[in-house]
């Protein structure tokens, strides 16, 4: 295997349909400018590009049949390189910036385009398609009553029954991403807000609150990649790309995912992530004490709290005393989403992995303004998907 490094990034500031910031741009648009940002930033041509591995869904663009690479290739210039789309909910990002990385790391490729663009419907994302018996996803939202925020809402207070966790706890979380966010130029949300602020937000699914659950954003991403040959070829500190690592669930997952699944002699909540992430750390040949910073999936201010648990980067129930010391900000010793997260970003779900690789990338190189992580080495970024599809991937200077 060959080794891998992330040569430019690009990202379309997230928004939403009518704003000032997308207006009545199509995903294609939102790629576009993602990807001519990341091959300037790359210092390479469009006809320099080997190959494209895009994110798609259902939601936008791709021709109605999620294959956004294509009109994203036919808009920038039909050169017939080869494209790979795929879907993983919202792993979709993080699934094709890993099929890039394994075409370059295997020597099938020198220079790889990765892309991830979405517009997203309004309102809160029903995660199942279609209206079918067979479906477990359309099951447990229609019969037993579970969207995305309902889902959380049992987690979030699962935790508060194990570790004491309140509600103003999860406040702070929201707090403190908004405040990384000021100045985030690529960010929706690029204001502070006050605990009291989040407080006063009407509850979605208690004792989970409006501001503490990421909204639908559109939005878009890219990533120049290649050998670490090639990137000598175009500048003398590339960011090296130490591992890129896929998972899944497995049977010892004890959430309300699956309708056959056996029920888990204990709780073990999102094993596809912690399968992701510990599998990164052992191919990467680090581990958690190891990583500077980490970009995770939080779709809810929950996560931030609970994950960095799970992987050992923290010990258990330790996560909101940290937040409350300030160590996760981007200052302190366990950095957590100095970007602001997708509590400031908003999610686009399939742009979100590529968008993590960009955050990442900008951080190593001592990029990121003010919310930069002082000395920053090593990133971790993580996200989850639908169907219990999970990605990991941490990139080192």
């Amino acid at each position: 295997m060959r080794e891998v490094s992330v040569l430019g990034v690009g990202v379309h500031r997230f928004g939403k349909t009518g704003d000032d910031v997308v207006g009545t741009k199509s995903v294609t648009e939102l790629c576009r400018h993602a990807v001519q940002m990341a091959l300037k930033d790359a210092g390479v041509s469009w006809g320099q590009i080997e190959a494209v591995a895009a994110a798609s869904s259902r939601f936008s663009g791709g021709k109605g049949w999620g294959l956004n690479g294509n009109d994203v290739v036919e808009d920038i210039g039909s050169t017939g390189i080869p494209v790979y789309n795929l879907s993983a909910g919202c792993a979709a990002g993080g699934n094709a910036f890993n099929v890039g990385y394994a075409l370059v790391a295997g020597g099938v490729y020198d220079i790889v385009l990765v892309v991830g663009g979405e517009v997203m419907p309004k309102g809160m994302i029903q995660t199942s398609g279609v209206e079918e018996a067979t479906d477990p996803e359309f099951l447990r939202q229609r019969c037993v009553g579970m969207p995305g925020p309902s889902f959380w809402a049992t987690l979030a207070r699962r935790r508060m029954f194990d570790h004491g966790t309140t509600e103003e706890q999860y406040a702070r979380v929201t707090v403190k991403a908004r405040k990384c966010s000021v100045g985030n130029p690529f960010a929706r949300f690029q204001k502070e807000i006050g605990i009291n602020d989040v407080l006063a937000s009407p509850y979605v699914s208690n004792p989970l609150r409006l501001f503490e659950i990421c909204p639908v954003s559109n939005g878009a991403a890219a990533a120049v990649i290649c050998s670490a040959a090639k990137a000598r070829q175009f500048t003398g500190k590339p960011i090296t790309v130490a591992t890129s690592a896929v998972a899944t669930l497995d049977f010892s997952d004890a959430l309300p995912r699956g309708l056959a699944g056996p029920v888990p002699a204990g709780p073990s909540f999102h094993t596809e992530a912690k399968a992701a992430v510990m599998r990164a750390f052992e191919q990467a040949g680090v581990g958690p004490r190891d990583i500077s910073f980490t970009e995770l999936q939080d779709n809810t201010c929950y996560y931030e709290l609970a994950f960095p648990e799970e992987w050992g980067l923290c010990e258990p129930g330790e996560a909101q005393t940290l937040l409350e010391s300030g160590q996760t900000t981007p200052v302190g010793r366990m950095p957590i989403n100095p970007s602001g997260g997708f509590v400031s970003f908003g999610e686009a779900t399939t742009a979100m992995g590529v968008w993590q690789i960009a955050e990442l990338t900008w951080q190593l190189r001592g990029q990121a303004g003010a919310r930069q992580v002082p000395g920053a080495k090593v990133g971790l970024a993580q996200t989850n998907g639908l169907g219990g599809n999970a990605t990991a991937a941490i990139l080192k200077r």
